[in-house]
């Protein structure tokens, strides 16, 4: 057990540095990625001329709900999908094992987005204006939930990458980009009117982002979204994502790959 525990720890940080070999340099880049999101998004507020918070509170920590939510769910997405499979490198090595490949992939992006959270709301609250967040237990219930479930929609492309590889990429870069919009992160959803909900109700991370506001700000209450659904939702996913990936192992050969 020690020695997958030392095997999981050193694959995190092999994960976390982000392909460099300085693993400050992969945090940063990881920082600023996020820090142009954020900056992105408050110019586009602007050019419509929304200069104020459509919920009442701070116009930033508006933004940065959406954000860090978004950013954090399409990272898990990406870094489990992107996981170790039965044929990569490193499985060569034992203990090394897909379980543990995948669980530091998963943990190696909550680190990340946990650092860029935490420094770009320090820096917000030291240089800019004092925050003060509602519910900051609940809101960070939502924003890990935000990631799991990015894990679990991440485990069902990682157990379909073997048998279609090619349609596996463009249908996680569909489903970021679609999210990039029905998250919910640019709108509030007790403004929606109902035949809008049911093109957003789908989406696990619509009702993350939109409870976390929630927590975050005392004068809104979500009416439109459940915080149950994204959990039951990342349950099943994960359990059929681990069962595909299970199948997909007991078939593995290097042969798969050849021509494709």
């Amino acid at each position: 057990m020690f020695g997958m525990l030392g095997v999981t720890y050193h694959t995190i940080v092999r994960k976390a540095r982000g392909g460099h070999r300085n693993a400050v340099i992969g945090m940063l880049l990881n920082l600023i990625q996020g820090l142009t999101m954020i900056v992105a998004f408050l110019l586009f507020f602007q050019v419509l001329g929304l200069r104020s918070s459509p919920i009442r509170g701070d116009m930033m920590l508006f933004i940065m709900t959406g954000i860090f939510v978004y950013l954090t769910h399409i990272k898990a997405v990406s870094a489990v999908m992107g996981a170790g499979g039965p044929t990569s490198s490193m499985m060569l090595h034992r203990p090394m094992n897909t379980i543990i490949a995948i669980v530091a992939a998963a943990f190696a992006a909550l680190y990340t987005q946990i650092f860029t959270l935490i420094v770009i709301l320090s820096i917000y609250h030291i240089a800019f204006t004092p925050i003060t967040i509602y519910d900051p237990v609940a809101a960070m219930g939502f924003f890990l939930m935000a990631w799991f479930s990015g894990c679990a929609v991440g485990m069902i492309f990682l157990a379909l990458k073997p048998w279609f590889p090619r349609f596996t990429v463009i249908a996680k870069n569909i489903y970021i980009r679609v999210n990039m919009l029905a998250s919910g992160k640019m709108f509030v959803v007790n403004t929606l009117p109902a035949s809008m909900m049911a093109m957003f109700d789908w989406n696990p991370l619509f009702h993350n982002i939109d409870q976390l506001r929630g927590a975050v700000f005392l004068h809104y209450n979500p009416q439109f979204t459940n915080p149950d659904y994204p959990i039951y939702l990342s349950l099943v996913l994960i359990m059929i994502g681990l069962m595909g990936e299970f199948f997909g192992r007991q078939h593995v050969s290097l042969s798969w790959f050849a021509g494709r």
